[in-house]
């Protein structure tokens, strides 16, 4: 019988997970070694709903992963789905509400970076987010530059664990649709070494919230008129499941050092 969700934040509150991780487009299925012991759908969480995005399991399970107890976000709500800014942090606010103090946001991402073909990983460094309709004058304007979100702590441990890991600013926008290639010439102008339309809002809301962040690309796809192929989805769900392997031993290892 499925836990309601006060059962299940009970489970929580028992077992004290620090640690959580976003699972992005098509990742639900990692870590291989995860020992789940209670789960359940975003649909049946106040505040949320469930996801209409395929790749996207829409649950939040607990278990343990190399014998620490952690929770999985088993994909996300995005803005271009409909939902709010706020009901897309809900699933932040909970985790840093039941204790949760190190956050691992992945996501399926467009390299625009030479290097960063389809398969590689990328730890986020830093992100701009062009999210309302004036982010395009904000970036020109921004000023100083603002310290980054993303631990260097934790990037450090990824690299650690898996050398072949590249580094860059993950650019964040809207969607629904893909970006155009005029646009993807605008973000690598902007500094954007790779683009996707999730985690921006939720690592800013686990910052306020004194929530340590990790940022994790996975990039599935050339972006937009760097290849002339036409992007669709099936590739970005293709791509991450013949990368579940590395991606397990990563979040295992990760499990064992954070």
């Amino acid at each position: 019988m499925a836990a309601t969700f006060a059962q299940f934040e009970t489970q929580v509150l028992f077992r004290q997970p620090t640690l959580a991780f976003v699972l992005g487009s098509g990742m639900s299925h990692v870590p291989a070694g995860f020992q789940e012991e209670s789960a359940i759908s975003f649909a049946d969480v106040p505040g949320l709903t469930g996801s209409s995005v395929k790749g996207h399991s829409g649950q939040i399970a607990l278990g343990t992963c190399v014998d620490r107890p952690i929770l999985l976000f088993r994909g996300r709500l995005h803005y271009y789905e409909g939902h709010s800014w706020e009901t897309v942090g809900r699933p932040v606010t909970m985790a840093a509400g039941w204790g949760i103090q190190h956050l691992i946001l992945t996501n399926a991402a467009g390299g625009i970076r030479h290097d960063l073909n389809p398969g590689s990983l990328m730890a986020l460094t830093n992100h701009f987010g062009w999210l309302s309709p004036t982010a395009w004058k904000t970036q020109v304007n921004s000023g100083s530059p603002r310290p980054s979100i993303y631990s260097q702590r934790l990037i450090a441990l990824m690299v650690a664990t898996d050398p072949e890991i590249a580094q860059g600013v993950y650019g964040g926008v809207t969607g629904p649709c893909y970006e155009t290639p005029a646009e993807i010439h605008a973000l690598h102008a902007a500094g954007a070494d790779a683009v996707g339309m999730s985690t921006v809002h939720e690592a800013i809301t686990a910052q306020e919230l004194g929530v340590e962040v990790g940022g994790l690309s996975l990039i599935t796809n050339k972006a937009a008129g760097l290849t002339g192929e036409k992007l669709n989805h099936k590739e970005v769900l293709e791509t991450a499941k013949k990368q579940e392997l590395r991606l397990s031993k990563l979040i295992e290892n990760l499990c064992r050092s954070i």
